[in-house]
């Protein structure tokens, strides 16, 4: 009952007031592969003509998503209690958040969804919404996988980790991702976005002796990705090398170390701006912080940034 007020209460303030409140969510695609941080940008304009303020107020929290399955089954949250700082907005004003769904929704299952971006204003006790939005949740090929135990002395000693790699093909290119996971408590530590995944290139891997993981992938002709991931998802390192007189290889170190051998390193920082564009595409994509990890656990509330619409 108290769910489908609610939504009779969004529609209802979304399709009278647009003119007082303007709310906008965007996604950089609509497909995802699950348990990938699923990234939405809100922004929110105040036309009303006033000063604003936003705040949660009996039980209801100011800012937040309405969430439902491609038929119609709300999707609930995984967190108890969320709330958000006050916020202030002048006239003519946009507020703008970016926030990760991930950590936030329970988006584990495969299939399309429909989400609105939602702001309630607890002095006109009014909902306003954004325009529906569709995205989907897939699963990627495994390209490997291979359970390990982690060694005394690190965060989880004694415990499992299933690390996967998974290709996923996106609306441009395919790209690589590695999923580390705890199977027995059912704990997902991070699912990366590496870099592009070339099919007639496929990466190397290896494990040092603390079972960290390493990754030699092709991004393009002559062009590599070595990326050192640790057992709960920290990113230790990521790199590009060039073929110079003989490709790079992952190569063991006496101390049961990893390291990369041939090849010439590329330092983006010191090329000059043509080579940059030219070698743009080879880039790896940025990697978004890690949801359910306790060491780069992503913040689903970032700082608003306020900025005057001309």
């Amino acid at each position: 009952m108290r769910v489908g007020l609610f939504i009779l209460a969004l529609l209802a303030g979304g399709a009278s007031l647009h003119a007082q409140l303007r709310v906008e969510a965007t996604l950089s695609r609509g497909l995802f592969i699950r348990f990938e941080p699923i990234v939405v940008t809100v922004s929110i304009t105040n036309l009303s003509g006033r000063e604003l303020e936003f705040a949660d107020g009996d039980g209801q929290p100011w800012f937040g998503f309405q969430i439902q399955t491609a038929d119609g089954r709300p999707i609930p949250t995984r967190v108890n209690g969320y709330s958000l700082p006050p916020a202030q907005m002048g006239s003519g004003q946009t507020l703008v958040r970016q926030i990760n769904l991930t950590p936030l929704y329970e988006l584990d299952q495969f299939g399309g969804y429909r989400l609105r971006a939602t702001a309630f204003l607890n002095s006109d006790q009014k909902f306003y919404s954004s325009s529906p939005l569709s995205f989907e949740i897939t699963e990627g090929r495994q390209v490997w996988q291979q359970k390990v135990g982690v060694p005394a002395g690190q965060p989880g000693e004694g415990g499992i980790r299933q690390i996967t790699l998974l290709a996923h093909r996106l609306p441009q290119s395919t790209a690589l991702y590695i999923r580390i996971e705890d199977p027995d408590k059912g704990r997902i530590f991070c699912t990366h976005r590496i870099g592009r995944f070339v099919n007639f290139g496929p990466p190397t891997v290896e494990l040092d002796s603390q079972n960290q993981v390493h990754i030699l992938q092709l991004l393009a002709p002559r062009s590599y990705l070595y990326s050192h991931f640790g057992l709960n998802g920290e990113v230790i390192d990521r790199k590009i090398y060039n073929t110079a007189t003989t490709p790079p290889r992952l190569q063991r170190t006496p101390d049961g170390g990893i390291e990369v051998s041939g090849g010439q390193y590329f330092d983006p920082n010191a090329a000059p701006v043509e080579k940059a564009e030219e070698s743009l595409n080879a880039r790896p994509v940025p990697l978004p912080k890690l949801p359910g990890s306790s060491t780069q656990s992503p913040s689903p509330t970032p700082t608003p940034t306020p900025a005057r619409r001309n």
